[in-house]
C-alpha cells in the first residue's frame, strides 16, 4: 500500500501535466478541482476545530478525528497530487 502512495504522487502528477500540455481545457479543469478541494478541505478543519473549541475537549486527541473524514483525505491527496503538478509547470517554465 505505501508503494502505491508513493508511486501514485509521481505518477499523477506527470499524467496531469501531460493531459494539461495535450489539451488545453484540463489546465482549466484541474485548477477548478483545486479551488473546490481547497474550500472543502479547509472547511471541514475549520468546523472540526469550531466543534472542538465548542465542546471543551481536549485538542490533541480530538483533532485527530479528522482524519476519519473520507472527503477531508481525498481533497488533501487531490491539493498535495496538483501542488506537485504546479511546482512541475514552474520548474519547466523556468528552464
Amino acid at each position: 500500500m505505501k508503494i502505491l502512495l508513493v508511486a501514485s504522487s509521481i505518477i499523477f502528477p506527470i499524467a496531469m501535466f501531460f493531459l494539461q500540455s495535450r489539451i488545453k481545457l484540463f489546465r482549466i479543469i484541474f485548477n477548478i478541482i483545486a479551488v473546490i478541494s481547497a474550500l472543502i478541505f479547509g472547511n471541514i478543519a475549520a468546523t472540526s476545530i469550531y466543534q472542538i473549541l465548542i465542546d471543551n475537549t481536549v485538542f490533541m486527541t480530538a483533532i485527530h478525528s479528522v482524519f476519519l473524514n473520507p472527503y477531508f483525505l481525498i481533497t488533501g491527496a487531490y491539493l498535495g497530487v496538483f501542488l506537485l503538478y504546479r511546482l512541475m509547470i514552474l520548474t519547466l517554465d523556468e528552464s
